[in-house]
């Protein structure tokens, strides 16, 4: 019975060390997976020397007659020849190349290529209201890799994808939740709802305001009058001083008027009386 129960634990074991080993590394895959590239070929017969090379960093591992000549790449070859990453990084992405030789010194070569991705972080909506507007930042750090999408009401918002959202005051009074997502080709992320309010009481930016009127709109009525009032004080002036010198114009000349009409009494006409 015991023998037949560690037996079992063995096949078990063996099974799972088998599955924990076989996952094939795809195109696109999540940092930190645990993974293996297949040396792709038809021959069975295993070759007398192996060479995988990294084009982006020109890192090597080489296998000859059953041994490691070299590893830069810090990752195992299997006995096929297969590459094995017990956690992929974000160096290791780019193209691979592997040559095979056979013993007559055939030689076989072919290409794989992986990508490898960060997790997407949780973004967070950010707010800033301005001019009875809103504009909403979906936030995700210093991540530039990712694509945005936004949400209203739960429902995707078709074509939006800039990491920014305009909300007019209309669909700010319209009080639904936004939220936004992130995402690459290995996860995706989806930040909290937020209701967007941009209210313009005390301590609260918002426009101001001069006798309930926009504050500047204001400003431009009163400079206007201002401009106006003094205009008018001014052909008031003008009109006063020219008045004034009319009216002593006139009082000189019907004093000239009189003395031309009053006649002067001549002296000897008086005297010889």
């Amino acid at each position: 019975m015991s023998c037949q129960y560690y037996s079992l634990l063995f096949l078990f074991l063996c099974g799972f060390a088998a599955l924990s080993v076989s996952k094939i590394c795809g195109r696109e895959i999540l940092e930190g997976t645990s993974c293996t590239i297949k040396l792709k070929t038809k021959n069975s017969d295993r070759p007398n020397e192996i060479k995988w090379i990294h084009f982006t960093s020109g890192d090597v591992i080489h296998w000859k007659n059953g041994k490691i000549k070299m590893n830069t790449l810090g990752v195992k070859m299997e006995e096929d020849g297969s590459l094995t990453f017990e956690s992929v990084s974000l160096k290791n992405t780019g193209k691979y190349k592997y040559s095979l030789y056979a013993g007559d010194g055939t030689e076989t070569s072919g290409e794989e290529e992986i990508k490898i991705y960060s997790k997407a972080p949780k973004p967070t909506v950010m707010i800033n209201c301005k001019d009875g507007n809103a504009v909403l930042t979906c936030n995700t750090g210093d991540r530039t890799d990712l694509t945005v999408s936004w949400y209203k009401e739960g429902k995707i918002i078709e074509n939006e994808k800039n990491p920014q959202l305009l909300l007019t005051s209309a669909h700010i009074q319209e009080n639904k939740p936004y939220s936004c997502s992130v995402s690459n080709p290995v996860s995706n992320e989806q930040s909290d709802s937020v209701t967007v309010s941009c209210p313009t009481g005390e301590g609260v930016p918002g426009p101001r305001k001069f006798f309930g009127f926009d504050f500047w709109i204001m400003v431009s009525i009163l400079a206007g009058s201002g401009a106006l009032l003094l205009l008018l004080i001014c052909v008031l002036i003008i009109c006063t001083c020219q008045s004034c010198s009319q009216r002593k114009k006139h009082k000189k000349d019907e004093e000239e008027l009189r003395l031309r009409i009053i006649p002067v009494p001549d002296p000897n006409s008086e005297h010889s009386s």
